[in-house]
């Protein structure tokens, strides 16, 4: 039946046959694990590669510096604005909901060697400055064989300027650019035929590992988390969308193979080359994709903004901790800072979780275990808002900055999204 070659209903039934396999057999399950992350390295492998043929042949092809920097500025003050809401999001819903209050959780009484692991992590991440020069890479080389997106971003941008500035000779090689990153997405159309596989390894792991009971016992935040993204997506983004020209829920079916993926294997990054073709299919620019779609992947990352500031109040409350509004400020500002060293890996807005409260200095970092067994659930709904937060800003950026194509956009989102097999670069 045709229906059975949906890639989304693959990725579904992998997911409840993970979940099936986890809860009746957990050794099994937890065994599952590398079939997960095979998948999710399948696809890092192709992002570098990708980001560099994109963004070198699009910026050269846009051979205006003045617009390539109206681009970069509008979605820097985009994603600022609207990473700000989502942290207020997760403050609102977990002040009104409070998912902590009644712990009553005595932080001496926790083992801190449990989230020891990632206190080290983000003690690695260093300072502000660190950060910046962080994004330098030692080699050119070196960038690619790290898969570091930023680093990859800034070497494209560089080539595509360099390009730009050669002229016929540029355009040439641009061209070549871009038949050679024609291959690399060819690549991800034989790779993420194993979506469902992936999907059943990873959902299968993170139930045989962590247990429905652990689910269960911590539901109201779980519950907290996914409602205020949902929250967030219908509201915050459906009015951004509507905005901007286009339905928030045309635009999520239109993505929906990649939200089942990402589910599923717990990653953002694991559709990030998928995202962009099907951005450029929406009538965004390969240009702007290229610039926004990899720096959001860093600076825009609503979902982990929420669980930030939501995760953050549910420990102060189940510690019974006490934030005044001075406090929450600071919360706040060094949620917003700390963010932006996330990235679309599982487990990274756990490692920043724990910069951040080592930061504020007020909710013991110890109280991090409280929430160590459903990270993973968490991490899936982190993962999802940031992908959705990120295609809506591209679109917007893109119609704000005056080159998205509303017919293109219209009717593709009225036909609904080809089939995985028929995907490539967009025209």
């Amino acid at each position: 039946m045709r229906v059975f070659k949906s890639l989304y209903l693959q990725v579904l039934v992998g997911i409840v046959l993970g979940i099936v396999v986890g809860a009746l057999w957990p050794n099994v399950g937890v065994a599952l694990k590398p079939l997960g992350d095979g998948f999710v390295r399948l696809i890092r492998m192709l992002i570098a590669p990708i980001i560099f043929c994109t963004v070198a042949a699009g910026i050269a092809r846009m051979s205006d510096a003045r617009r390539f920097g109206g681009v970069g500025g509008r979605a820097l003050i985009y994603f600022e604005a609207v990473s700000s809401l989502a942290l207020l999001v997760g403050v609102a819903v977990a002040e009104i909901l409070r998912p902590g209050a009644g712990f009553n959780v005595d932080p001496a009484s926790l083992d801190p060697r449990a989230v020891a692991d990632y206190v080290a992590k983000a003690r690695q991440m260093g300072g502000v400055s660190d950060y910046l020069l962080h994004l330098i890479p030692d080699t050119f080389v070196s960038a690619f064989a790290a898969g570091d997106v930023l680093q990859v971003l800034l070497l494209a941008i560089l080539t595509g300027f360099a390009l730009a500035a050669l002229n016929r000779n540029g355009l040439f090689i641009s061209r070549s650019i871009e038949r050679v990153g024609e291959v690399f997405f060819a690549m991800i159309r034989i790779v993420v035929r194993a979506a469902p596989i992936g999907a059943f390894g990873a959902m299968g792991y993170t139930i045989g590992k962590y247990g429905v009971a652990s689910l269960i016992k911590l539901a109201a935040l779980v519950g907290c988390v996914y409602l205020a993204s949902a929250v967030f997506v219908a509201l915050v983004l459906g009015l951004i969308a509507w905005a901007a020209g286009f339905s928030i829920w045309r635009f999520l079916l239109y993505i929906r193979d990649e939200l089942f993926i990402v589910l599923g294997a717990s990653s953002s990054e694991a559709v990030l080359p998928q995202l962009m073709v099907k951005l450029e299919q929406l009538g965004a620019p390969r240009a702007v994709v290229g610039l926004v779609v990899p720096a959001g992947y860093s600076f825009n990352l609503d979902g982990t903004n929420i669980y930030m500031t939501l995760a953050t109040l549910f420990l102060a409350q189940a510690t019974n901790t006490h934030l005044s509004l001075g406090q929450l400020g600071i919360l706040l500002g060094v949620a917003m800072l700390t963010s932006k060293g996330a990235s679309g890996v599982t487990g990274a807005g756990f490692i920043t979780l724990a910069l951040t409260l080592g930061a504020v200095g007020t909710i013991p970092v110890a109280a991090m275990a409280l929430i160590l067994g459903v990270d993973r659930f968490l991490s899936e709904a982190r993962a999802l808002t940031n992908v959705i937060g990120n295609g809506v800003a591209t679109l917007v950026v893109a119609r704000w900055e005056g080159s998205l194509d509303r017919a293109k956009l219209t009717e593709a989102l009225k036909r609904g999204p080809p089939s995985p097999s028929g995907q490539g670069q967009a025209a």
